[in-house]
């Protein structure tokens, strides 16, 4: 007889085969140099037969290994030169699950087969969605810099090679550990049938799926993996030709983002609004701040088409209007690419506009910085001091110009105004049609709603969500 121990915690269960001074594990922590039985909030301790008591390796394969060599083996495992693929104990795979194309059922139904498939799928999602290979490729060059003796002859380079490098392996790590907790159930499901051991079956077919439940989530997450998804972010709207109409239209815009955002418990502030003459506005940005604000709404840049009828026409006629959308992350003091000289800025003080107030159209309260080597501006006029709206102005000058870099650096051509600029008929995104039928349609995904009071009212996330996998998924099928 031999003793397995088997130890949860949230859902995770490692396994421990102490046999002839060996240790059996198929899931640890990779961040970890030893196993702790810390903080694990439970334990059971079940005995079992064994088939081959004198041969480990037999029955686990490649995971026998002595009980001094965990902490070396937990090393190599994710070097960037060779990472292990995880299996069962009988050579099984994600890759092999997934050929062999056992059927998904509903969630509810008790066919682990069915679980693992799903789950596998989802692993496939990600890697492909992280871009696996690239990231392996990067993660092998970056260990080569970090292994250069004169690495930090250079501290900002050092630090940001350091940084990229814990990133990518962070990354890594979650989709391995996951992976090897799938088969680890697997192995131990295939054990319970073989000592028919009902309740352990039942306890880690619940494990399953649960892991199906939170490998959707990661789904997400891996959708939102890029390098300033994390940020906060501004939206201007800008409204395009058409007078009255385009400004009202970018109003409705502007209030679809503003309730977007308050759906996600995202704080908002207004940064610049300049109303129209009749209705409407001309132009607005916002500040949306929390985390990943960034990461979703960069999927809402550019132009948006309305068909109505319009409510300003006394003849009751279909009219046509658009309005540009711009989103930039706001990267924050330590991330910022670009430096500001005082040097390359005019800064104009002006009577601030509106609906008035206290202190509005009373002083040159508003502020609007213009960076002379672009001729990007930046305006706020919506705070109560010059001094803050001047910092506000900055902020916004800021963003645009890092994602002005950015954009030069990767080579994309996303510079802040061209989704402004180009703001016609055959550079819509989104259109929009409460006239003479009721329907939101994205042309990029064609994912469409038949409900745009719904959409109006920021409830985007079908959209965002349809683009972004859309985005990630179509460019890159390696995994």
């Amino acid at each position: 007889m031999s003793s397995f121990i088997i130890r949860r915690s949230r859902g995770k269960s490692l396994l421990l085969w102490k046999t002839h001074g060996f240790k059996i594990t198929s899931s640890f922590s990779p961040s970890s140099d030893s196993v702790s039985a810390s903080g694990f909030s439970s334990f059971l301790t079940r005995s079992f037969k064994t088939t081959s008591s004198g041969n480990i390796s037999q029955k686990f394969g490649d995971f026998g290994y002595p009980e001094n060599g965990f902490v070396s083996m937990t090393r190599r495992l994710f070097s960037s030169d060779a990472v292990a693929v995880p299996a069962t104990c009988d050579g099984l795979t994600v890759e092999r699950i997934i050929a062999s194309q056992w059927p998904i059922l509903d969630e509810n139904e008790s066919d682990w087969k069915s679980h693992a498939a799903a789950i596998a799928q989802s692993i496939q999602v990600i890697k492909r969605r992280l871009q696996w290979k690239k990231l392996l490729v990067r993660l092998k060059v970056l260990s080569a810099e970090l292994n250069k003796n004169d690495l930090w002859d250079d501290p900002l380079h050092a630090d940001k090679i350091s940084r990229e490098h814990g990133s990518l392996m962070g990354k890594m790590k979650g989709v391995v550990t996951f992976e090897r907790e799938l088969l680890e159930h697997i192995d131990m499901l295939k054990l319970t049938k073989e000592e028919n051991d009902s309740e352990l079956e039942s306890e880690t077919l619940m494990a399953l799926m649960d892991m199906r439940r939170v490998s959707k989530e990661k789904e997400l997450a891996a959708l939102l993996s890029a390098e300033n998804d994390q940020c906060s972010c501004f939206i201007e709207v800008q409204a395009g030709v058409g007078g009255t109409e385009s400004n009202d239209w970018a109003a409705m815009v502007m209030e679809m983002y503003k309730s977007w955002a308050q759906r996600h418990n995202y704080s908002v502030t207004v940064v610049d609004e300049m109303p129209g003459e009749m209705a409407g506005i001309k132009r607005a940005t916002i500040k949306v701040n929390g985390e990943y604000a960034y990461g979703y709404a960069k999927a809402e840049v550019g132009t948006h088409r309305l068909v109505r009828i319009s409510p300003f026409d006394s003849g009751k006629r279909r009219h046509t209007s658009f309005a540009a959308v711009a989103v930039t992350p706001i990267l924050g003091d330590g991330s910022t690419r670009v430096q500001i000289n005082e040097s390359d800025l005019r800064i104009e003080r002006f009577r601030s506009g509106g609906a008035g107030g206290q202190h509005a159209n009373t002083t040159d309260s508003a502020v609007r910085i213009t960076h002379i080597p672009t001729n990007i501006t930046a305006t706020c006029q919506n705070e109560r001091s010059q001094h803050m709206n001047k910092a506000s102005a900055m902020a916004v000058l800021q963003s645009r110009l890092d994602q002005l870099e950015m954009a030069r650096q990767t080579a994309m051509n996303a510079q802040h105004t061209q989704s402004l600029t180009e703001n016609s008929w055959g550079n819509q995104i989104r259109s929009y049609v409460l006239q003479p039928y009721r329907l939101v349609k994205d042309l990029r995904t064609n994912y469409e709603v038949s409900d745009p009071d719904s959409v109006l009212e920021g409830d985007l996330d079908g959209f965002i969500l349809s683009f972004l996998s859309y985005s990630l998924d179509k460019g890159d099928t390696e995994h």
